[in-house]
């Protein structure tokens, strides 16, 4: 994918105005008609395409957004992804759901593809590509595009959502509005701003000489200065959200760092990136939202995940799941460079604990 097209997605994430746009551009890469970005906390924000924007107008102020059984499988569906209609339902159950023959189909609509994030935050937040009846369903290899763009469209849409879709007005209205704890550094890796509540976090992020950021999670120290000295090659933005552990090796929050790009420059002055820390607790964050947000793992990572935080090997892993041993090995070193570490022990004491769900 373009770097260009993904600093263009991470702009939008405080410039908003921006989304619409961009909406209606990942829409034309899978023949699409238009897409969509909802968000929800205590209230609805949501943003569209101008070419379906009066449609979901509709959609919103008529109540179906409230009743749709689209949304509620898609915030039900355990694994990062886009999800299309043929992942849910039959052609016969679409054609008597009432969503689909008295709202999108009279309308000319019908076929989509789909994503949800649920994130510790509170936020929950939808993006939605909607293709028109006559095109038919959205192939799978569109849906694998849309699936390399999730994690920077997931991580530009929670400051989008923490901002209620608004755009700031400067750097400190940023920080503030994000009621998360928050900086911004240069590409040294100094804290050019940063807000109040990040002092609260000062058990796991601190300072040292020259102002420069020091996590005291020395993998995830190596990992933040590592993206930082990266993120301006044309990989940079590739992996951009990391565990943040306490001295029992326990995750206590996910960093978020994006980069500061185009027009988001007018808002953030020198500095280079953002960073948001989103804080966990296993008693408040369903297990399945804590490995979205967290490790962005696909249901068969997870599976090899919990079996690690169990204690067991590659190989009873693979018994358990009758898959191939080499298939096992593959997955735990995604697993390794996901959660940022660097040995299997280390992956089965920050999950040790933790109610990971089923898959």
């Amino acid at each position: 994918m373009h770097t260009d097209f993904i600093d263009r997605i991470y702009e939008c994430s405080v410039v908003p105005e921006l989304w619409p746009e961009v909406l209606d551009e990942i829409a034309g890469l899978t023949e699409s008609r238009g897409g969509l970005l909802f968000s929800a906390r205590k209230v609805l924000h949501w943003t569209a395409s101008d070419t379906v924007r009066e449609i979901f107008s509709d959609y919103v102020n008529d109540g179906w957004f409230a009743r749709c059984s689209r949304r509620v499988c898609i915030m039900n569906a355990n694994e990062p992804s886009f999800f299309t209609e043929q992942d849910f339902w039959s052609e016969e159950q679409m054609g008597t759901d009432p969503i689909y023959r008295d709202f999108f189909r009279p309308r000319g609509l019908g076929w989509s593809a789909g994503t949800a994030l649920r994130v510790p935050s509170g936020d929950n937040i939808v993006f939605s590509i909607e293709r028109t009846l006559e095109r038919g369903p959205i192939e799978r290899d569109h849906v694998e595009k849309l699936n390399e763009l999730r994690p920077h469209l997931a991580r530009s849409a929670l400051i989008s959502a923490r901002l209620g879709l608004q755009r700031a007005e400067g750097a400190t209205d940023v920080l503030t509005a994000l009621r998360l704890p928050a900086l911004l550094l240069d590409d040294t890796g100094r804290v050019v701003e940063a807000n109040e509540m990040i002092q609260a976090m000062a058990d796991q992020i601190g300072f040292r000489a020259g102002n420069r950021i020091l996590l005291t999670d020395r993998a995830a120290n190596e990992t933040l200065f590592a993206m930082l000295g990266a993120i301006g090659t044309p990989d940079g933005a590739r992996s951009c959200s990391l565990p943040l552990r306490d001295g029992l090796s326990q995750p206590v929050g996910v960093l978020h760092m994006l980069p500061v790009r185009r027009t988001a420059c007018d808002l953030f002055g020198h500095a280079y990136a953002l960073l948001v820390l989103t804080p966990i607790g296993t008693d408040k964050s369903p297990s399945a939202d804590l490995m979205r947000s967290l490790f962005d793992l696909t249901r068969s990572e997870a599976r090899v995940a919990r079996g690690l935080a169990a204690g067991k090997t590659a190989e009873e892993i693979a018994m358990e799941g009758e898959v191939a041993i080499t298939t096992v090995r593959s997955q735990v070193r995604r697993v390794l460079e996901k959660t940022g570490c660097g040995r299997q022990a280390e992956v089965t004491a920050l999950l040790a604990g933790l109610a990971l769900g089923t898959a």
